[in-house]
């Protein structure tokens, strides 16, 4: 049974693997990909196919990211009513 090859690509050392095995292995792949972050490239009779890449990271929008996070304490800009020891 083969194994997961490196393939070098001037840059570096991608996973490939042949067409069959993936078809095996397609969904522990998958997760090994989402986990490690690292690219798999599919070959068929040794020449690439097809690359298994993860999602980039979902971003969280701004707008409404503190949504419920912030509390309303009335005014706080106008005087007050109390007197201050200091003002007196």
């Amino acid at each position: 049974m083969a194994t997961v090859a490196e393939l070098k690509d001037g840059v570096g050392a991608k996973k490939t693997i042949p067409a069959g095995e993936f078809k095996a292995k397609c969904l522990k792949l998958l997760d090994q990909v989402a986990e490690t972050r690292e690219p798999i490239i599919i070959t068929k009779h040794g020449k690439p196919v097809a690359e298994i890449v993860p999602l980039p990271a979902k971003r969280v929008d701004i707008v409404g990211a503190m949504k419920g996070s912030v509390l309303w304490e009335g005014d706080i800009i106008s005087p007050l009513e109390d007197e201050w020891e200091a003002n007196k």
